[in-house]
């Protein structure tokens, strides 16, 4: 026993100095990632993903339900004979004109776009899963807001401030998820996550009615933060998590071996806070600096961005992509209830949305990755996808038949749903691990100021010039085409996936070990055998 213990004991002593050393030269050893990111019983990856679709879903159910008749309402009317009806909802309540009215379903992209690149400049100083914390915060006493909410101004505001709290979750999330998804399913994960985005919005309509109709529109707003107040607080509460390429705050301590005796902690903590004083203090020093440098960073990095071909073409084919979705769910119903006098066309629209939707993406991310998840096959599922499912689209337009219509409808809906998966991919994986969260930032900024949000009003344009709705929705469905178009230029272009590049190249044990999967479900795999399995 006394033989196995001054052995044990010498084996420690050369650890330790073994670490001093390497310390000492800049080159610190290789440390088990299950040293440094503690686990709990429960907190896996799938019950992360499970999570983060939850908040998603109640995000875009939010936006269902401000459209929906039951929360939106309508102006009141009088009759020529002089009989007049109140209006209902938030437009019958604050008597909007139907400008207002627009406005007011799109003023959460105003908080949205400021604060998306904001939250993913953060993240590089401030734990991203706090900042996901702080914006559902935001989001939850905006949505309270709302409901107290006394005119056309208040509530403009509070819906302002719902886009503030959104925009950290959506641009630190599907990085989070890429981070603990298996290397085999990332694509799927994905989908699931982004699956939401219709589900949501059709479950709003559904919500909105019965909860505006029933108690009135303010009660759902108030039911919303309620439901949102949990999630609020796991941000805060739960041990934060990492994101993949970024340094953790207190790193240095964090990533002490415990068989390091105290006096070489010590000193190599001391060196280490030298070397930092010595290259940073003097710029810390100052906070008119710190400003300085937030904002060269932030230059720097979008300068990186729009040098990058492959995330520049994949926005680009997702700006028109999302032009075309946002004046669908729009004038969908409208055009229904037009061209084949649906009497139920919301209910219809509803219904495809959400089951081609949730099927649809499923299927686009569960076929990338059976093809193999590269950024060139990305490309190809989507060129493909959006032109067939455009294809079928536009004919089903042509179609005076409701039902070959609704047949044709649902089977190009299903097909470009099918892309959802595959160009978050691409966004995540064209880019260093540290540029995630400000390529997805950047990425929603740019399909809702070139798409969605001036989809609509253009085409309400167009239909007024040509007062044709069916030759109106054969313009829009013809700009998929493009969107294929340039899709399908990604496939030639020379393409790298950079989601373990810092880690191939990086020197420093901080960085090696935020290239590691930060959730790990207990498995009989080693830390090693992993590395190995994404190396593969």
């Amino acid at each position: 026993m006394a033989q196995q213990h001054s052995e044990s004991e010498e084996v420690k002593s050369k650890a330790s100095l073994e670490f001093f050393m390497h310390s000492l030269s800049m080159e610190p050893p290789h440390i088990s990632i299950s040293t440094m990111i503690p686990t709990t019983s429960w907190f896996t990856p799938k019950r992360l993903l499970g999570i983060f679709c939850m908040i998603n879903m109640l995000n875009y159910l939010d936006r269902g339900a401000i459209a929906s008749n039951g929360v939106n309402g309508s102006k009141g009317t009088c009759s020529k004979a002089g009989i007049c009806t109140s209006g209902t909802g938030i437009q019958g309540d604050f008597n909007l004109n139907n400008f207002e009215d627009g406005i007011l379903s799109s003023a959460f992209m105003v908080g949205l776009l400021v604060a998306s690149p904001i939250f993913a400049s953060l993240a590089k100083s401030v734990n991203p899963f706090r900042l996901i914390g702080v914006g559902l915060s935001v989001w939850t006493v905006a949505t309270l807001c709302c409901g107290l909410s006394f005119n056309f101004w208040s509530i403009s505001v509070c819906r302002m401030l719902v886009g503030v709290g959104e925009a950290s979750f959506i641009s630190l999330a599907a990085p989070f998820i890429d981070d603990n998804a298996p290397v085999s399913q990332k694509t799927a994960w994905l989908s699931i996550f982004y699956m939401c985005i219709p589900t949501g919005y059709a479950l709003g309509y559904v919500y909105g009615g019965l909860v505006g109709s029933y108690f009135g529109w303010r009660y759902a707003f108030w039911i919303e933060s309620i439901l949102m107040l949990p999630f609020a607080i796991f941000g805060f509460f739960m041990k934060p998590l990492q994101l993949k390429g970024f340094v953790p705050a207190n790193s240095e301590k964090t990533l002490v071996p415990e068989t390091v005796v105290s006096g070489v902690q010590d000193e190599s903590m001391a060196l280490a806070e030298f070397i930092d004083q010595s290259s940073n203090g003097h710029f810390r020093s100052k906070s008119g600096t710190k400003i300085f440098d937030q904002f060269s960073r932030f230059k720097n990095d979008m300068t990186a961005l729009l040098l990058n071909k492959i995330y520049v073409v994949n926005v680009l084919g997702y700006i028109a992509y999302t032009f075309v979705l946002g004046a669908y769910s729009y004038w969908g119903p409208k055009v229904g209830y037009n061209i084949y006098h649906m009497t139920n066309a919301d209910l219809v629209f509803g219904g495809i949305t959400i089951v081609c939707g949730i099927v649809g993406t499923l299927v686009g991310g569960f076929v990338l990755d059976f093809m193999t998840n590269t950024l060139s096959n990305a490309f190809k599922l989507l060129s493909v996808a959006t032109f067939i499912g455009g294809a079928f689209c536009f004919g089903a337009f042509l179609f005076k038949s409701m039902y070959g219509f609704l047949v044709l409808f649902s089977i190009g809906e299903l097909l470009v749903f099918a892309t959802q998966g595959p160009v978050n991919y691409v966004c995540l994986h064209c880019v260093e691990p540290s540029l995630r969260p400000l390529s997805m930032a950047m990425s929603t900024v740019a399909i809702h100021i070139f798409g969605d949000v001036p989809s609509s009003p253009l085409v309400g344009i167009l239909q007024d010039n040509i007062n044709n709705w069916r030759m109106t929705t054969l313009i829009l469905t013809a700009i998929l085409f493009p969107a294929a178009g340039i899709w399908f230029i990604g496939i030639f272009l020379r393409s790298v996936d950079r989601f373990n590049e810092e880690s191939e190249h990086q020197v420093s044990t901080i960085e090696r070990s935020s290239a590691t999967p930060l959730l790990q479900e207990k498995t009989g795999e080693t830390p090693e055998s992993l590395a190995q399995s994404q190396e593969c």
